[in-house]
């Protein structure tokens, strides 16, 4: 009885075995099926399968050799410039202008964003590579290498973009060349010649030097000549390019030598509508306006003054507009000439009615002084109301009448008998038919009282003078600026 339970217990230890063993292989395989199902759902879940082959030729996984260690970075000196103590290292230059975003006249200054590209060699770098291709790199792995140290001659501000990143490429290739491209906008003086503002144009240019190292040490030169330099299509608001150029020469230092510098000239024709819609046409207009005056009764005064401190007013405005937009330059500009002359046409049809108001005024009292305005009259009592004289106020003498025959010389200062008198004395020439007098020239003085006696002719002289005057000047000033 004993012996068989012993039996039974011993199958039961076998059977319990049996399955453990069983259970395991079980759960082994149900394990492997759901790693695999759920490696099908990683495909599906990240859109597509995964590529491999792309993954085994990732480069900053498989290579054991890192981008330092490749380029000998830490066996060399990179403060040193390649080649030192040997001939000068040649460093090409190409530039993409990508637009010119101001000029500024007040500020004498103008502000570029370009591509500037550096070539140049250093077998410092070089590297084996079975197919020949170059490595591209960021600014990161710049700080730790030899870049050609250029600067912005004249500059006066210039940053280099950093959105998202600092935006700065290095290629390397296999044989040592590089390639280093940067973003950069500057803003660079601009000597302006403002003579013939608004109608100018202006050149201006951006140099290019290298700062540590002098023509011994660093030959900089355009790498593709003439076409080393491109440019975007821009569109100025005041300004017409005409033309870009790129150039070289040598700059002089005293206490450092020769230094290599290149150039990029461009030509700026300024855009003239803008300023005659601004300045030009309302300054015309102005000017016309104070001709109102010259076909306004003498006599009144209040509309006249009114309108010739009305036009003066007007131009000090666009003088002071116009002024307040430009540099303090110390010598006159084109548009300064037209608006002070223009002003000057202003100013004196002013005068021109100051001095009709006087001559009137003078007539007026002289007439009271003969006799033909009523004893009682008060010329300046009168005058003090409204500034003029009024006919129904006065009571004039009415002139004699003339023999047949006679009349009176409209020319002549005096009276039309006093004219009368003076002539019957006036001597005859010998040998000369009957009736022929000798006329003598009148005096200044003679002339200032015909002009006093007859101050509405002023008027008259000033509505073809003053327009022929100003028509002669336009004319003059447009073919001289403009060509």
């Amino acid at each position: 009885m004993r012996l068989r339970c012993h039996w039974l217990l011993s199958l039961v230890t076998v059977s319990s075995l049996v399955a453990m063993v069983t259970g395991a292989g079980r759960n082994s395989g149900r394990r492997k099926h759901k790693e695999v199902f759920l490696g099908e759902n990683s495909k599906f879940k990240f859109g597509g399968r995964i590529d491999y082959k792309l993954k085994r030729l990732d480069s900053t996984k498989t290579l054991l050799i890192k981008t330092e260690q490749l380029l000998r970075i830490e066996e060399h000196d990179f403060a040193m410039r390649p080649g030192f103590g040997g001939s000068a290292i040649p460093v090409g230059i190409d530039v993409q202008v990508e637009s010119i975003d101001s000029i500024s006249e007040v500020n004498m200054d103008f502000t570029m964003t370009l591509y500037l590209r550096h070539y140049w060699k250093d077998e410092r770098l070089s590297f084996p590579s079975r197919n020949n291709k170059s490595r591209t790199f960021d600014s990161r792995l710049v700080k730790k290498i030899w870049v050609p140290d250029v600067f912005f001659v004249h500059s006066k501000r210039s940053f280099i973009h950093d959105t998202t990143m600092e935006n700065i490429m290095l290629r390397v290739y296999p044989d040592g060349n590089i390639l280093y491209s940067v973003r950069v906008t500057v803003t660079a003086l601009c000597s302006m010649d403002f003579s013939r503002f608004p109608l100018d144009t202006q050149n201006c240019s951006l140099e290019l030097e290298s700062y540590a190292y002098n023509e011994n040490d660093l030959m900089l030169y355009w790498k593709n000549g003439n076409d080393s330099l491109r440019t975007d299509e821009m569109v100025l608001s005041q300004f017409f390019i005409e033309h870009f150029q790129a150039s070289s020469g040598l700059a002089f230092y005293s206490s450092t030598g020769w230094y290599n510098r290149l150039f990029i000239n461009f030509l700026l024709r300024r855009h003239i509508f803008f300023f005659m819609l601004q300045t030009y046409f309302p300054t015309m207009l102005m000017v016309v306006l104070s001709w109102v005056s010259f076909w306004i009764d003498r006599r009144a005064v209040p509309a006249r003054v009114s309108l010739g401190i009305t036009t003066v007013l007007t131009m000090s405005t666009i003088i002071t507009g116009v002024s307040s937009s430009m540099p303090q330059v110390s010598y006159v500009k084109a548009v300064d000439i037209y608006l002070w002359v223009s002003f000057l046409f202003v100013f004196l049809s002013v005068i021109e009615y100051a001095a009709v108001n006087y001559c009137t005024t003078l007539e007026e009292w002289r007439k009271m002084k003969r006799g033909k305005l009523p004893s009682g009259y008060d010329a300046s009592q009168a005058m003090a109301f409204d500034g003029c004289f009024h006919d129904n106020d006065m009571e004039l003498t009415p002139f004699p009448r003339l023999p047949v025959g006679l009349t009176p010389d409209p020319l002549d200062p005096l009276d039309p008998l006093d004219s009368l008198t003076s002539r019957a004395h006036s001597p005859v020439l010998r040998g000369a038919p009957e009736g022929t007098r000798l006329r003598r020239q009148r005096s200044v003085k003679e002339n200032v009282d015909l002009i006093v006696s007859n101050s509405y002719l002023i008027d008259s002289y000033s509505r073809l003078a003053f327009p022929l005057s100003y028509l002669l000047f336009n004319i003059i000033y447009w073919s001289l600026y403009s060509s």
